[in-house]
């Protein structure tokens, strides 16, 4: 999540972080922020950031991206965002988590229509661009920013 932070602060954009306090006393957090959260638990961290998200996209990541993605995503389908939510699959990465999501369409598990709430795509420009098509049709909140 540096270099991305990296990245976006060097094209000039507002880039903020929320870190819990035991990682940031680990990893020494990135100081260079916009703004810099510490707060008390990872759960205070997710709060956070869901409550300031105009969208949610994953990049490839481990247990910690897994786990925001499927929270974010049970939101949506419970209803307490309708906010995008999308995958950048780099290299397709996100290809055999997509096989077992269809396994388990298949299997009556998940639904077409739940499979439909995620947006999935290697070129980050196309990404943003269906999420923003989707969040229109969707009748979201003016705020949806591409960023």
């Amino acid at each position: 999540m540096g270099r991305v932070a990296d990245a976006a602060l060097a094209a000039g954009a507002h880039v903020t972080g929320v870190i819990p306090e035991s990682l940031m006393q680990r990893e020494a957090g990135h100081r260079g922020l916009t703004e810099l959260h510490v707060v008390k638990t990872m759960h205070d961290r997710k709060r956070l950031m869901a409550d300031r998200a105009d969208a949610f996209v994953a990049l490839p990541g481990g247990i910690g991206t897994f786990e925001e993605l499927f929270e974010v995503w049970s939101w949506q389908h419970l209803g307490y965002h309708d906010r995008p939510i999308g995958l950048l699959d780099v290299a397709g990465y996100f290809a055999p988590m997509q096989a077992m999501l269809e396994g388990a369409v298949g299997a009556g598990f998940v639904t077409r229509a739940q499979m439909g709430m995620i947006n999935v795509c290697a070129d980050p420009e196309s990404l943003l661009d269906m999420m923003a098509a989707k969040a229109a049709r969707a009748d979201a909140p003016d705020d949806f920013r591409r960023i």
